[in-house]
């Protein structure tokens, strides 16, 4: 159980932000993209911060400056998939943000010559194939929207993999202080900057399920993923974190009673295929043909 340890901590992770999906759409019934983000992240910010206060003592410059670097990621590529998401259908967005499965193991090749792995990169491209199966209603058309969730991926990627690298050499409580303070102070400014800051619905239902995403989707989640994140690959990270994306689905039929297609199934199967092939590399196959030549 050790050795999968960090496996097992991003399968959580996945699993949270898949109910994340059912808290958002109730936030966004009474509040706006930018209101949702700066909640969530402030609640993140003070939570973190209050619970593990004894962390601001041993924190260093090397450490501050990769947490305002992850920060930075993380709400760049929060912003450009809500923008996005105002041009582009969900379905699309949910896809073309899944796409930075594929990107993480491209980052560690051409920014560090780092060897592709063929099984991480082939549950790679499987993961993003499932996500689009799961989510995508096959309408090609590609407008600014889809260039801005594209971009996002991006982020996320750059996100993920920077994580991993980060984590060597860094508390990854440390980590997460840091970047969720820098988040929140980028959403807030963003929200003062639109006017929205004093215009909050005060809707009980939609605050609450804002705080749900402050609480599980943000402080809990992001602080499971940079500690879970220490024990693995930044391609295997990457693949698990996709499952989001089919346990969005299944609690949206859970909660929200949408109708489960064969489509999701299809999605769902070759996404838990994409996880097999990265985590085990085929090596069952492989062990059946050696004792069939035998």
């Amino acid at each position: 159980m050790r050795k999968y340890s960090g496996e097992i901590g991003l399968l959580l992770v996945a699993i949270i932000w898949g109910t994340g999906f059912v808290a958002g759409a109730v936030s966004l019934e009474s509040l706006t993209p930018y209101q949702v983000m700066a909640i969530r992240f402030f609640i993140a910010a003070v939570l973190i911060s209050v619970c593990f206060s004894k962390y601001f003592r041993t924190l260093t410059k090397s450490t501050i400056g990769a947490g305002i670097v992850l920060g930075v990621f993380l709400y760049l590529a929060f912003t450009l998939q809500t923008v996005g998401l105002q041009y582009t259908t969900p379905s699309k967005n949910a896809f073309l943000t899944a796409i930075n499965v594929v990107i993480v193991p491209f980052i560690g090749y051409f920014l560090y010559r780092r060897k592709l792995d063929k099984y991480g990169l082939m549950g790679a491209v499987l993961a993003a194939i499932g996500v689009g199966v799961l989510s995508l209603e096959f309408n090609f058309n590609f407008n600014i929207g889809d260039g801005l969730t594209l971009l996002c991926a991006v982020f996320f990627a750059l996100h993920i993999f920077f994580t991993c690298e980060f984590v060597k050499k860094h508390h990854p409580i440390e980590l997460t202080i840091v970047q969720m303070i820098v988040a929140f102070l980028l959403s807030f400014l963003v929200v003062v900057f639109r006017g929205e800051a004093l215009d909050i619905n005060m809707n009980t239902k939609g605050l609450l399920a804002a705080s749900y995403l402050g609480i599980f989707s943000t402080t809990i989640a992001f602080l499971l993923q940079t500690i879970a994140q220490k024990y693995t690959t930044e391609t295997k990270a990457a693949i698990i974190l996709s499952t989001e994306a089919l346990f969005g689905t299944l609690f949206s039929v859970l909660i929200l009673n949408e109708m489960m297609t064969p489509r999701m199934i299809a999605g769902s199967i070759l996404i838990l295929i994409a996880i097999v092939t990265a985590e085990t590399k085929l090596s069952f196959l492989q062990n059946k043909s050696g004792r069939r030549m035998n």
